[in-house]
């Protein structure tokens, strides 16, 4: 979610780094001294946190930073789709996310109406849940979506960082940064003491959100429109469990006469089923907006339609809806990463799961570079793999935003007319006047359209890397689409796609493919013809110093493929031939059969990729 937060009220503070303000070291105050490190990471939201953590485990000093007093202090993003999640179970904390989330399958509707008691206007099957979905969502990936709000996915990724020994210090502020042919230098303050220290790094990521300060400092540039819409988010502890249970969902969209904003009136977003909520909504930016509690539950109560009910304001922060990419994620040794280099409406919760698997692409990147194992053409791989996805998400989340915006158009509802007006109109929208038929088909299509936020599966799994220095193109395009992208994964093993999962099984136990890798390391996949991948594997590991394990896998191999998805999903490949795939599972080379010489040849691609050039 790209939320800028221009004021916000002091229901809750920041979670203090789960221990103080970390204004201190071994129990007493005193400026800290100067710091030498690989990477710095400004910033230590779900995006400079996962950061964190892969680093750590990958054996990279890291320093990181956040200029808040600690992790999340309110809900914010809250939707964690399949590819967030098998990331979060390579790191090893799928389980401690699901723990604290809700499965979204649960949460499998979204429904649009007047009000929680008022009439409904239409609803919707997404997540996976509905009937016609259930295959498409289980057979894409073997995790599930879950709604995971920011504030308990944050203390949950800041733990596992800390468990693989990563240093962050909250209450941290970035003041000043400068790049020299040789390395990074950055002034940091102490916020709590005043205290000033330099940071020296190789790498510096700017993980500070939309207001970045790294961005701003080096001139990256930006394409698109900041500041698109004012809004008000209220996190609410309100019983709604009568009126949303029957029908669970993770949003409500609230639609009512005179109001034709994105968000209608209001939209609910579940954060603890039924009892937990945000309340979003906009206002014009010509009217000042009263955020004061009695404002914030007064209107509450009018727009969900339950005059007397028992409402708790923890929170409340205005912010603004943003649409825009950086036109490049790196300069020299600075890269943007998260928020600070793509900004756009919650619409689709594409944000968090954008930010992680940004983390997820970088990190492995850099910890083989400054280990000396590869040249910095891997780094810049990153510009040229995340960048078109962040102009792709940003692209598709404005679009769903202004898709909703056809629903109270469809209603007849619009800004000025009045109540008797507004429900006159859906009175004749659900009647048999003439023109009452159109008028419905049009209100299912806008409908219809939501399924593009909810239910994008291809866009969520299908990433592709087209052009990049660590994919090795093997001279054949990309397999054409038969469904809509968006909308549908259609697995590949092309260079440059996230490798496909497939159930097989090993020693008695059900696995995914994509979990019989090892964390942190290139895999090479080859079939019952492969063995004489196994020496070249060995051979070049030795020479570039990789760890380089092999995964045979195929009709009663080691890695038995009893049920045959992994010889459906393969593609093209043969059982002769081989998978390079790189620590974030993407595809890095392919050989589709047997080369004349696979040690040359399983060389050759790494190099390439490595950007070790002779």
């Amino acid at each position: 979610m790209s939320i800028n937060k221009e004021d916000s009220s002091t229901h809750q503070p920041h979670v203090a780094d789960q221990v103080s303000l970390d204004e201190t070291r071994n129990g007493h105050t005193s400026p800290l001294p100067d710091v030498e490190t690989d990477v710095f990471v400004v910033g230590a939201g779900v995006t400079g946190l996962t950061l964190a953590a892969l680093l750590a485990t990958a054996g990279v000093r890291a320093y990181t930073i956040a200029k808040h007093s600690g992790t999340a202090p309110s809900p914010r993003a809250h939707v964690t789709n399949q590819r967030t999640m098998e990331i979060f179970r390579d790191m090893g904390i799928e389980e401690a996310v699901r723990q604290v989330s809700t499965p979204l399958p649960l949460l499998g509707n979204g429904v649009i109406c007047t009000s929680l008691t008022g009439l409904e206007l239409g609803r919707y099957s997404c997540y996976g849940a509905g009937s016609h979905q259930l295959s498409d969502f289980a057979q894409a990936s073997p995790s599930e979506m879950v709604n995971s709000p920011q504030h308990v996915l944050e203390r949950v990724l800041l733990a596992h960082a800390r468990e693989k020994g990563a240093e962050i210090h909250f209450y941290h502020e970035l003041i000043d940064i400068e790049q020299t042919d040789d390395d990074v230098i950055s002034t940091v303050r102490e916020r709590k003491t005043g205290n000033q220290y330099t940071v020296r790094a190789k790498y510096v990521i700017g993980a500070d959100g939309g207001r970045s300060l790294v961005a701003q400092k080096f001139g990256f540039g930006f394409e698109g429109q900041p500041g698109l819409m004012n809004m008000l988010t209220s996190w609410l502890e309100a019983d709604v469990t009568e009126y949303t249970a029957y029908r669970p969902s993770c949003l409500y969209m609230m639609a009512q006469p005179g109001n034709a904003f994105w968000v209608g009136s209001g939209t609910l977003v579940a954060v603890k089923p039924y009892t937990e909520w945000l309340l979003n909504r906009q206002y014009n930016s010509e009217a000042e907006i009263d955020s004061s509690d009695e404002a914030v539950i007064a209107y509450a109560r009018k727009t969900l339609g339950i005059p007397n009910l028992k409402i708790k304001v923890k929170d409340s922060s205005r912010w603004q809806v943003n649409n825009v990419y950086a036109t490049e994620n790196c300069r020299g040794r600075i890269f943007l990463a998260g928020d600070a280099a793509h900004r756009h409406p919650p619409a689709s919760g594409l944000g968090s799961n954008t930010c992680v698997q940004d983390a997820y692409n970088l990190a492995w990147k850099l910890s083989l570079v400054v280990s000396s194992r590869a040249g910095t053409s891997l780094l810049e791989s990153y510009n040229q793999e995340r960048q078109p996805i962040a102009k792709q998400i940003v692209g598709h989340a404005i679009q769903t935003l202004y898709n909703f915006a056809r629903v109270p158009e469809a209603l007849g509802f619009k800004h000025g007319q009045s109540i008797e007006e507004g429900y006159k109109s859906l009175e004749d929208l659900f009647s048999d006047v003439p023109g009452a038929e159109e008028r419905r088909a049009r209100l299912r299509e806008a409908i219809d359209l939501q399924n593009r936020r909810s239910n994008a599966l291809g866009l969520h799994l299908g990433q592709r890397y087209a052009e990049s220095n660590a994919v090795v193109d093997d001279g054949t395009p990309f397999p054409a689409y038969r469904r809509d992208p968006v909308m549908h994964y259609e697995p590949t093993t092309h260079p440059g796609a996230y490798l496909p999962h497939a159930w097989i099984e090993v020693k008695t136990c059900r696995m995914s493919t994509l979990n019989i890798l090892e964390h942190g390391h290139f895999g090479l996949i080859v079939g019952i013809g492969g063995d004489p991948f196994i020496a070249a594997a060995q051979a070049v590991s030795q020479e570039l110093k990789l760890k380089i394990p092999v995964y045979k896998i195929g009709y009663r191999c080691l890695y038995d493929d009893v049920l045959g998805e992994w010889h459906t999903a393969r593609g093209e490949l043969g059982d002769q031939g081989a998978l390079l795939v790189r620590p974030d599972r993407h595809i890095a080379w392919r050989s589709v059969n047997r080369p004349e010489n696979p040690t040359d040849a399983l060389r050759g691609a790494l190099r390439q990729v490595l950007g070790l050039h002779s």
